[in-house]
């Protein structure tokens, strides 16, 4: 049952974790097109917004998964598995409170600014705002991305582990 459990965990994180990564990663490259653009640089954004958001939920799996091998292999209590737990924490406030609203918002802006281009509606902010929101996102993500890579060097070294490495 342990190695079913550690299969399903390992798969969702490469599965689940890869795409919101690379999907937040590319985000603000486009978001940062989106001003002045057509709305090729705007529907690429949605997309991938859509990417990070839909897997998010989906993400839940991860430590579903990750938390029922740790108690198969006794070593819930182990440091490196808290530290591990506590970064996934720390990663998915991120992504729920801040890299995914921070991309609707710039969705919303971009919407408003094409729509202010084409006569239907007034424009808000411009293409500094969207910049500096870009680049805040982007460093969100780089945090988001970074949390990630320590949890799998955690779970590759598992630092003072009696269950071997």
């Amino acid at each position: 049952m342990t190695k079913l459990l550690l299969s399903i965990h390992v798969l969702a994180s490469i599965l689940v974790v890869g795409p919101i990564a690379v999907a937040a990663s590319m985000f603000p490259r486009y978001a940062r097109q989106t001003a002045g653009e057509d709305g090729h640089s705007v529907s690429a954004t949605v997309l991938l917004h859509r990417i990070c958001s839909g897997y998010a939920i989906v993400g839940v799996a991860v430590p579903v998964f990750g938390i029922a091998t740790g108690a198969q292999l006794g070593v819930l209590t182990d440091a490196w598995l808290l530290t591990s737990i506590v970064l996934t924490t720390i990663a998915a406030a991120i992504l729920a409170l801040a890299i995914l609203p921070g991309q609707e918002s710039m969705i919303e802006s971009a919407a408003a600014a094409a729509a202010a281009a084409d006569g239907t509606g007034t424009g808000t902010g411009d293409g500094a705002d969207t910049k500096r929101a870009a680049a805040r996102l982007a460093g969100l993500t780089g945090v988001f991305n970074l949390l990630w890579a320590v949890v799998v060097v955690l779970m590759i070294v598992r630092p003072g582990s009696t269950t071997g490495a």
